[in-house]
């Protein structure tokens, strides 16, 4: 033995620090003028996705006063499809950060850029990068240039109750709803219990009906609730898939 050392302490890395990623990648831009931010994140807030709403709000909220120039437009990307189908759980904390991130398009002049198709089953990180920034690039052509251009699929705007089936209307249907392959799939539908049962669908007009045999009064409804929705098949005419989603009556 040529020498004998004291134990070095525990290395760590300016990521795994409270701010080390704001300060050691973002503040230094500061000084940039910038036309916006396109913004893809989410999987490591999976493991506690119930406060990702308010914390995502209010870094928006942070970036925007640290460059001083308004409302400056901020795209990001909801999470994709992940995890092979027998992994997933009926909770599914995938499918809830999606929700999410869908809500914090209340934040003005934002944009949100649908991927539930285009991830791995075995990949965090999907390939198909080129078709994650064509989407980013039509709300971009949307939001901040103005373009009258279909940037995003189908987008739930209203749920209301047809006696034991609910129908659900949507915005960005471009030139119509479709689903490929097929019937709508990838639906589920709740009574006052809150305990969700797989649903049929159909296309009526620029509407979803959607029922259960299961459940009598409907109150709730979901779409692509899962890590990994393979049945999800819902698209306006243009292919942009519709964004997945919970909601109540």
């Amino acid at each position: 033995m040529g020498a004998v050392l004291s134990t070095l302490p525990q290395l760590t890395f300016f990521q795994y620090m409270p701010t080390g990623v704001y300060n050691g990648m973002i503040a230094p831009l500061k000084n940039y003028t910038i036309k916006g931010f396109l913004w893809y994140q989410g999987e490591s807030n999976t493991h506690h996705p119930g406060n990702y709403h308010f914390l995502f709000k209010e870094m928006i909220a942070l970036w925007r006063r640290s460059w001083q120039l308004g409302d400056l437009p901020f795209l990001f990307v909801q999470l994709p499809n992940f995890l092979a189908s027998g992994e997933q759980t009926a909770s599914s904390n995938w499918a809830r950060l999606r929700e999410e991130q869908r809500r914090t398009l209340d934040v003005t002049n934002t944009a949100m850029a649908v991927t539930i198709d285009v991830g791995e089953d075995n990949d965090l990180h999907p390939q198909n990068k080129k078709e994650i920034g064509r989407r980013l690039a039509l709300g971009a052509q949307r939001l901040v240039y103005g373009e009258d251009v279909v940037a995003q699929g189908p987008f739930l705007q209203k749920v209301e109750t047809r006696g034991e089936r609910l129908a659900l209307s949507f915005t960005s249907i471009g030139s119509g709803l479709m689903a490929k392959g097929g019937s709508p799939a990838g639906f589920e539908v709740c009574g006052a219990d809150r305990k969700f049962y797989p649903a049929t669908a159909e296309v009526v007009g620029d509407s979803i009906m959607v029922a259960s045999p299961l459940v009598e009064a409907p109150v709730g409804v979901r779409y692509a609730w899962a890590d990994s929705p393979a049945a999800a098949n819902l698209y306006n005419q243009e292919g942009l898939p519709a964004s997945p989603f919970e909601a109540y009556i």
